[in-house]
């Protein structure tokens, strides 16, 4: 029987100096252990969210449902502490350390959801603060699928990333050609995705598109292989 793909979504974090955060998952998981990531997760219920007193939409007629968007930052927030949102004046908000951590912790619990945070609070989320550059369906002979959209968002003034050690082994900033080159040498771990997130990356860093080939099934694994032959 076909597994039908879970909503996700997935961000690519980049620093001014166009350096993209990677995230290594702990050895112990199951599901690509001890692989190099982007923060990123399934959606869930409590992202789907229509309210306007705390979501600004990008356009009318955006083709992605906002759960992506709002899924998008919260595991941003809950993997790595950075928040992707603004105060009433439109500046970017900034926490104290002590109340980014307790709200990463009620959120983890499940006992507050992330945009309960940003009411609480008084912010906005402004989905104009992350760029989707790429949609990406698990092969249907997968046994665990995500239909994922991947988003690219840059690290806001005055936050520093600091990673969840329980879904997060190592963590570093890298430039995308300094991390498909430590992937072509067999030095780190990538899965498909990840490696044509990171080309996609590398392209419109210079002066490509900023749009990530649609591929699938097979296409996407021999493009792995064919990367790694380069």
């Amino acid at each position: 029987m076909i597994v039908k793909p879970r909503p996700a979504s997935t961000v690519v974090l980049m620093d001014e100096c166009s350096r993209v955060y990677m995230t290594k998952r702990p050895n112990t998981m199951k599901f690509f252990g001890g692989y190099y990531v982007f923060p990123g997760g399934a959606v869930e219920e409590s992202d789907y969210w229509e309210g306007p007193e705390i979501l600004k939409t990008v356009q009318e007629g955006e083709s992605i449902p906002s759960a992506h968007y709002i899924a998008a930052a919260r595991e941003l927030f809950e993997e790595v502490g950075v928040l992707l949102c603004q105060t009433k004046d439109g500046k970017p908000a900034v926490l104290k350390d002590t109340a980014v951590l307790e709200y990463r912790r009620l959120m983890v619990n499940g006992e507050l959801t992330f945009l309960q945070m940003i009411k609480q609070e008084g912010l906005k989320f402004h989905m104009r603060s992350l760029t989707p550059f790429g949609h990406l369906i698990t092969p249907e002979v997968s046994k665990i699928r995500f239909d994922t959209r991947f988003f690219l968002a840059h690290l806001p003034t005055g936050q520093t990333p600091a990673p969840d050690e329980n879904e997060v082994g190592e963590a570093c900033w890298l430039s995308p050609v300094e991390a498909l080159a430590a992937f072509q040498e067999e030095k780190i771990l990538l899965a498909p995705p990840t490696v044509l997130a990171l080309k996609t990356i590398y392209d419109y860093l210079n002066g490509g598109p900023l749009h990530m080939p649609q591929l699938q099934g097979d296409e996407l694994f021999n493009y792995k292989l064919q990367l790694k032959s380069e």
